[in-house]
C-alpha cells in the first residue's frame, strides 16, 4: 500500500508540472525563469523543466524496483542500502511526528524528500541545460536559446505544485486527527468566558490572533515554493555565469561552488521535508504524541 502511494505522488508531481508551461519562453545560455517548451501534444504543452521532473521519477522508481526486485530475508548490496535508508528515515519522522501520524504521512515526505534530492542532483550534472536548440551567431559561436532540460526545481511553477499538493494533505491530516470542530478550535482558541469586559476583550483578542493564524496557514505554501525555487534557481545561475565567464585560472574554485551547490540540493529537499512534517505536526499531533 505504501508503494503504491509513493508511485502515485510521484504521477501526480509528474502531472502537476505542465503549470510550468505557463510563461515559457526562450533564452540565452543562462537559465530563464521560465521553462522553454519543448513541444506541444495536443493542449498538452511539454517543457524542458517536464523532461527533468520525469527522469528525476523514473531514477526513483528503477532504483526502487531494482533494489526490491528480489528482496532476500537478509538484505545486502543495493536492497541493504535502500532498506537503510527507509528505515532511518522512518524512524527520524516517528521521532517528530509520533508513530501513528507517521505510519500515515511517511509515504508523501518521503517521496517528496528524495524526488527533490534526485532533481536538485540532476539539475547540476554536466549537459543540463547545456545542449539543446540554437542559433548560429554572426562571429560563428552557437547560441543556446532552447535547451532540452533544466533544474525541475528551478522552475517556481514545479515547487508551487508541490507546496499545493502538501497544503491539500495537510487539510486532509488536519480534519482526520482533529475533525472540523477541531481544527477551528485549534485556529481560534478562544478561552474568555463570563459576561465581563475583560472576557469579552480576550475573545476579541483569541479571534484576532486566529485570524493572523489563518494568514500565516495561507502563507506557508508560499514560503515553501520561493524557499525551494530561490535557492536551486540562484545556485544554477551562479554556476552558469561562472562557466560562461571563467578562465581555466578558476576552475579550482568552479569545483568548490559545484561541491557546495550538491550540498544545497541535499539541505533543500531535507528543509522543504522537514518543514512540511512540522507544519503537519503542528495540527495534527495530540498530547503525549511525538517528541519534546
Amino acid at each position: 500500500m505504501a508503494s503504491q502511494r509513493i508511485l502515485l505522488t510521484l504521477i501526480l508531481l509528474s502531472l502537476t508540472c505542465p503549470w510550468s508551461g505557463i510563461g515559457a519562453e526562450g533564452g540565452g545560455h543562462e537559465l530563464t525563469p521560465a521553462p522553454v517548451e519543448l513541444f506541444k501534444l495536443g493542449f498538452f504543452s511539454v517543457t524542458n523543466s517536464m523532461v527533468a521532473v520525469w527522469i528525476g521519477a523514473a531514477v526513483i522508481i528503477g532504483l526502487t524496483r531494482l533494489a526490491m526486485r528480489q528482496p532476500k530475508l537478509v538484505p545486502a548490496g543495493l536492497q541493504n542500502f535502500w532498506e537503510l535508508v527507509v528505515e532511518q528515515s522512518y524512524e527520524f519522522l516517528v521521532s517528530l511526528l509520533g508513530n501513528d501520524l507517521a505510519k500515515k504521512t511517511y509515504w508523501f515526505f518521503a517521496t517528496v524528500f528524495f524526488f527533490i534530492l534526485t532533481v536538485n542532483w540532476f539539475g547540476l550534472l554536466p549537459g543540463v541545460g547545456s545542449f539543446g536548440w540554437g542559433v548560429q551567431t554572426a562571429d560563428g559561436h552557437f547560441h543556446l536559446t532552447e535547451p532540452w532540460m533544466r533544474g525541475a526545481t528551478a522552475d517556481v511553477n514545479m515547487t508551487a505544485a508541490m507546496a499545493l499538493l502538501f497544503f491539500f494533505l495537510w487539510v486532509v491530516w488536519a480534519v482526520q486527527s482533529n475533525g472540523v470542530g477541531g481544527v477551528l478550535l485549534h485556529i481560534f482558541p478562544v478561552k474568555g468566558h463570563g459576561s465581563s469586559p475583560m472576557a469579552f476583550f480576550l475573545v476579541a483578542v483569541f479571534v484576532f490572533v486566529g485570524l493572523i493564524e489563518i494568514i500565516s496557514i495561507c502563507i506557508r505554501p508560499v514560503a515553501l515554493t520561493f524557499r525551494l525555487y530561490g535557492n536551486v534557481y540562484a545556485g544554477e545561475n551562479m554556476i552558469g555565469s561562472m562557466v560562461d565567464s571563467a578562465g581555466y585560472w578558476n576552475v579550482l574554485f568552479l569545483w568548490i561552488v559545484y561541491c557546495f551547490e550538491l550540498m544545497v540540493g541535499l539541505v533543500q529537499a531535507f528543509v522543504f521535508a522537514l518543514l512540511a512534517a512540522v507544519f503537519t505536526m503542528l495540527i495534527c499531533r495530540h498530547d503525549g504524541q511525538g517528541a519534546h
